[in-house]
């Protein structure tokens, strides 16, 4: 999955005053600009930057709308307009004002980085990785981008050129454990267990409340077989995500596979209740089966 939209876009850079000095003052000094100078289309992106940064999307974008029908050919508005746009979950507006973002500057990596982003999330696959594609030729160096890429090469079933990819990414920024983990899957959908399971651990050691690679290293390691450290890893994962049922569930199913039947049944118990609070109807049942299936052995 991609990450928190305030993480997987590219940095929404303010000016120096706004990165400098207190944010609230500096919307103030703004607010003071505008009134004096209702023309000055920098004033209304300035103030629109530090709406931003205080929480106020919409009135971000009513500032950097009106920065740009002060100022047409402002791509960094259009950008900026985006970005703020795509938090609030429209997709659709940030990919127009990306368009004019790179129309007005075509050499902005991050213009086609983020579009990238709110096509992928739209479903458009292939067109986001043209978009980091485009990034990437216009800054080699752009972890990044090499990690989205990858990412919707996976989504699209490419294992090897997304394992291509986050090699890349790890290459430029070797503390990504996002990248080590997204490979660990990739190597696992191969089969390569054994190199996913290296991943998991490299992912762990710099990210070490990373419930979510606990929990594939646990599947992963019962897949091998080894049952006892699938559930240390699925005791980890719980730690970190008491609210995670799969990992409750699982952790029973080894249990159960290592004899344990009492404990097994307590822990899909737990994952029925879990999975019922949760609304997932589906798998409450399934779980529901799962024990009564046990329940009935003799």
């Amino acid at each position: 999955m991609m990450r928190n939209r305030a993480i997987v876009i590219a940095l929404f850079i303010g000016t120096a005053c706004i990165t400098g000095c207190d944010v609230q003052q500096g919307k103030i000094n703004e607010t003071e600009a505008i009134r004096l100078k209702p023309d000055d289309a920098s004033a209304y992106y300035n103030r629109g930057v530090a709406k931003y940064e205080l929480g106020d999307k919409q009135g971000a974008i009513a500032d950097f709308t009106e920065a740009i029908s002060l100022k047409p050919d402002d791509a960094s508005a259009y950008f900026k307009r985006g970005v703020a746009k795509y938090v609030l979950g429209d997709e659709q507006g940030a990919i127009a004002d990306y368009n004019q973002a790179i129309r007005l500057k075509p050499d902005d990596a991050s213009a086609y980085y983020n579009r990238g982003v709110a096509k992928y999330e739209l479903g458009d696959r292939q067109g986001a990785i043209a978009d980091f594609t485009e990034a990437i030729s216009l800054k080699p160096d752009y972890a990044q981008a090499y990690f989205k890429r990858g990412v919707a090469k996976s989504a699209l079933g490419d294992e090897q050129g997304a394992i291509a990819d986050y090699n890349q990414a790890i290459r430029l920024k070797p503390d990504d454990a996002w990248a080590y983990f997204r490979r660990g899957d990739a190597k696992y959908a191969l089969g390569d267990k054994q190199g996913a399971i290296a991943d998991y651990n490299q992912a762990i050691s710099l990210k070490p409340d990373y419930a979510q690679a606990y929990f594939n290293r646990g599947y992963t390691k019962s897949a091998l077989g080894d049952r006892q450290g699938a559930i240390a890893d699925y005791n980890q994962a719980i730690r970190l995500k008491p609210d995670d049922a799969e990992a409750y569930f699982n952790r029973g199913n080894a249990k159960y596979d290592l004899g344990d039947k009492q404990g097994a049944i307590a822990d899909l118990k737990q994952a029925a209740k879990l999975y019922q609070q949760q609304g997932k109807l589906e798998s409450y049942n399934e779980t529901l089966e799962r024990i009564k299936s046990l329940e009935g052995e003799k």
